[in-house]
């Protein structure tokens, strides 16, 4: 009867590491991490393309010498996405703009908030709650000097194991007054998945 208590308990215990080998975990990962997971764009490609295009755009000459007594502003167009992915391009634009406000060398202006922006402006004006003399009128706020564009392409390729994935990122800093392009750069990424087989 020992003995058959010992076997039992040696079964117990053994089904219970193998449970607990097989439970789920969850953990912090890097947000700087470069290393890829899938052929599919992720978080650590929109880093390294809203680092890519902020640095080549500040340290652009024209753009140091242009900036090197202002602040221009400029408005951002969304990115426009060409490829087959379903992909969250505002990140992207937020990303960029958030690094290029923090280089302390552009102004922005936000048309994504312009209908709250009318809201609270005829709130002002016309609700009685505020000082006639203290509230903001219309047709007051800046002008934008500059559109900041960009273009979201791949090319994908599958050939028997292999998945190649290219990506390039374009984006365009257009004068509204001249209509010249001021800035232009690009970011290429590529990616390159081989499935394993058995044996192999």
């Amino acid at each position: 009867m020992e003995n058959g208590m010992k076997v039992l308990l040696a079964v117990v215990a053994m089904a219970a590491l193998s449970l607990s080998g097989c439970a789920s975990t969850m953990q912090y990962g890097d947000a700087g991490s470069a290393k890829p997971i899938s052929t599919e764009f992720g978080s650590s490609d929109l880093q390294q393309i809203a680092e890519t295009m902020v640095d080549s755009m500040i340290t652009f000459p024209p753009m140091v010498e242009m900036t090197s007594g202002r602040r221009p502003v400029v408005s951002v167009d969304k990115v426009k996405n060409k490829t087959m992915q379903h992909i969250d391009t505002e990140s992207i634009t937020d990303s960029i703009r958030a690094k290029l406000i923090r280089s302390g060398k552009f102004r922005f202006i936000d048309r994504t908030t312009d209908a709250q922006t009318i809201e609270e402006l005829k709130t002002q004006q016309d609700s009685g709650l505020v000082d006639k003399k203290k509230a903001v009128q219309f047709g007051q706020q800046l002008g934008a000097e500059f559109l900041l564009t960009a273009n979201f392409s791949e090319i994908r390729q599958k050939v028997g194991s292999t998945t190649d994935v290219y990506y390039k990122f374009t984006m365009s800093l257009k004068n509204l007054k001249t209509g010249i392009l001021e800035w232009s750069d690009e970011k290429e990424i590529r990616k390159v998945f081989k499935r394993g087989t058995f044996g192999g």
